[in-house]
C-alpha cells in the first residue's frame, strides 16, 4: 500500500458515496488508474464495506449500555457458542473479546431502558456460558465512528 492508496482511504472514509471522478480528481489521478486501485482494495479486503452511518436516536434508540461479560468457563466450546449467539441478538452492535477479565464487551442499543431491561433478563443473561454481566449507562457519545488514522 502506497500513499496514493492511502490517500484513496482517507478520501472514501471522509464520503463513501465520493463517486469515482470525484475521488479521481482529489487524489490527482485519472479516472482509470483511480478505479484500478479502488477495485484492489475492496478485492484484497482493505475496503471491507460501503454503508450509511445513521443517527441512533432520529431511529428511535435512546438508550446506550456498555456490557461487560464474563464467561463461566473459556474453552473453545464455549466461547464459540457465546460468539455465535450473541451475533444473532441485533440490538448488539459492537461485541469484542478481550485479554483477561471481562471475557468480552458489548455495545448495546435499545429504545429506551424497559427495553434493555427487557433483552437482559431474556436475552443477554440467556447467552451460552455466562456466569456475570455488568452494565453500565453511556451519558454521551464523544468520539463515534472515527476514520482510521492513515
Amino acid at each position: 500500500m502506497d500513499d496514493i492508496d492511502k490517500k484513496i482511504l482517507a478520501e472514501l472514509q471522509k464520503d463513501g458515496r465520493l463517486s469515482l471522478t470525484d475521488l479521481a480528481e482529489r487524489i490527482g489521478l485519472s479516472l482509470s488508474p483511480c478505479h484500478r486501485r479502488v477495485r484492489a482494495l475492496e478485492e484484497a479486503g482493505v475496503i471491507a464495506d460501503y454503508r450509511a452511518f445513521l443517527n441512533p436516536a432520529a431511529v428511535g434508540l435512546n438508550f446506550s449500555a456498555i456490557v461487560f461479560v464474563t464467561l463461566r468457563v473459556t474453552d473453545r466450546a464455549a466461547v464459540q457458542g457465546f460468539e455465535e449467539a450473541v451475533a444473532q441478538v441485533p440490538e448488539v452492535i459492537q461485541a469484542q473479546r478481550l485479554f483477561g477479565d471481562p471475557d468480552f464487551i458489548l455495545h448495546v442499543v435499545t429504545t429506551d431502558l424497559q427495553a434493555y431491561q427487557k433483552l437482559y433478563d431474556y436475552s443477554l443473561s440467556r447467552l451460552p456460558s455466562v456466569q456475570r454481566l455488568t452494565s453500565t449507562l453511556v451519558m454521551k457519545n464523544i468520539v463515534q465512528n472515527r476514520p482510521l488514522p492513515l
